[in-house]
C-alpha cells in the first residue's frame, strides 16, 4: 500500500483531490474537468481511495467520490514543524519586495 505521500507527489491525483474540495463529484465530472479518459480518471481514484483519501457512494448505477478528511488532517499535522522555514523565506521575500522602489520594479518589465 502507497503512502499518502506517495500517492500525492502525481500531479493528477492532487488535481482530483481539489475538484473534489467543492463537493462529491462523479468519475465522469472528473474526468471532463480534468480532460482525462474515463479508466484513467478510474485508476487515479482507486489508488486514492486505497491509500484512503476519498470515499466512494454508489447510488445505482452511479459511483460519488468525495474528500476523506482525516488523512489530509495528518499530513497538515506532520508538516507543521517544517512551515516555519518556508514562511521565514517568503517574509524575506516579502521584506525585499518592500523596500525595491517603483523604479526598481519597473526596470525589469522594459
Amino acid at each position: 500500500m502507497s503512502t499518502a505521500f506517495e500517492v500525492l507527489a502525481q500531479p493528477i491525483r492532487r488535481s482530483i483531490l481539489d475538484r473534489l474540495r467543492g463537493g462529491e463529484r462523479l468519475v465522469g465530472e472528473l474526468a471532463g474537468a480534468l480532460g482525462l479518459t474515463q479508466p484513467l480518471t478510474s485508476k487515479h481514484l482507486r489508488v486514492l481511495r486505497d491509500a484512503g483519501l476519498v470515499t466512494v457512494r454508489v447510488d445505482g448505477p452511479r459511483r460519488w467520490y468525495g474528500l476523506r478528511l482525516d488523512p489530509l488532517a495528518e499530513i497538515d499535522d506532520w508538516l507543521t514543524p517544517y512551515r516555519w522555514m518556508w514562511e521565514s523565506h517568503l517574509d524575506r521575500l516579502g521584506a525585499h519586495l518592500d523596500t525595491m522602489s517603483d523604479d526598481e520594479g519597473d526596470s525589469d518589465v522594459r
